[in-house]
């Protein structure tokens, strides 16, 4: 008795000549989910005619510029869904003269990703308006182009969407957005003054924080508050200790001591208005 593979062979065959009989090499690129080929085809073709490449080369040179698009796109995917705040921050416009105290070779060590590699945090400490943000925000960058999923929250929202997650009875899949990422960046904790009515809740970001010290998934943490305020801050001692705990067990500490940039700008921005007085 014939099986049904080869009853449906010959109607298969046909059906498929059928359908791609007709079609030109920009529906089949379509189709195959070829994007570049799609659009540049004809380049491509007249490329490969002026260099008066072979078979293997013209493929070669297809795929590679495959390759190269599917990676910009997923470039740009992991930087859109790592909700990094826009402008973004890019590590070259860091002005390191500014700081003279940070030392530039070790945040160009840090902008190797090994960090990532060895599965270690990192803490960004100092005062205000110095840098530690755009910091922070400029290697997670640096991550999505690695090929890394990151996202980017600040402290004030973490904690408040845990505590929303707490009344709505769904705590657990908003910890698994906070969990899952390969690198999370936490930021500005000690800025946001609607921060200080709900960060004792300390137990919530001790929950994040113990998850993902367990899974040996690194995190960047950005803020003002010097170690020892940590517990009066965040007003749960106990919790506290605990988050210090983990972080500073695998993680490498960058103190940031200097004046505010912000308030240079500002200040620039003033003495331009005064000349025109």
């Amino acid at each position: 008795m014939p099986r049904a593979g080869m009853l449906l062979k010959p109607y298969l065959t046909n059906y498929l000549m059928i359908q791609t009989k007709p079609e030109t090499i920009t529906q089949m690129s379509e189709y195959l989910g070829l994007k570049n080929l799609t659009q540049k085809h004809t380049e491509l073709i007249k490329r490969a005619h002026e260099k008066q490449l072979g078979l293997l080369d013209f493929l070669e040179l297809v795929l590679r510029d495959e390759v190269v698009l599917k990676q910009e796109c997923g470039i740009r995917y992991r930087i859109r869904e790592s909700h990094l705040p826009k402008p973004y921050k890019l590590l070259s416009d860091f002005d390191f003269s500014f700081q003279p105290k940070l030392r530039k070779s070790l945040v160009m060590d840090l902008s190797t990703m090994e960090f990532m590699k060895h599965q270690e945090s990192l803490l960004l400490i100092g005062d205000c308006g110095v840098g530690k943000s755009h910091l922070g925000q400029a290697l997670g960058m640096i991550a999505c182009e690695k090929g890394y999923k990151v996202l980017y929250t600040t402290c004030a929202a973490l904690i408040g969407d845990l505590n929303n997650g707490v009344f709505e009875k769904n705590l657990l899949k908003r910890l698994r957005k906070y969990v899952n990422p390969d690198l999370l960046i936490i930021d500005e904790m000690g800025h946001d003054r609607l921060e200080l009515q709900v960060t004792k809740e300390a137990h919530l970001l001790f929950k994040v924080v113990d998850e993902r010290y367990h899974l040996n998934r690194p995190l960047i943490f950005t803020t003002n508050v010097e170690e020892k305020a940590w517990a009066e801050y965040l007003g749960d001692p106990v919790s506290t200790r605990a988050i210090l705990d983990r972080i500073f067990h695998h993680a490498v500490k960058v103190e940031i001591r200097g004046p505010s940039y912000r308030q240079h700008q500002g200040m620039e921005l003033q003495k331009k208005y005064e000349k025109h007085k």
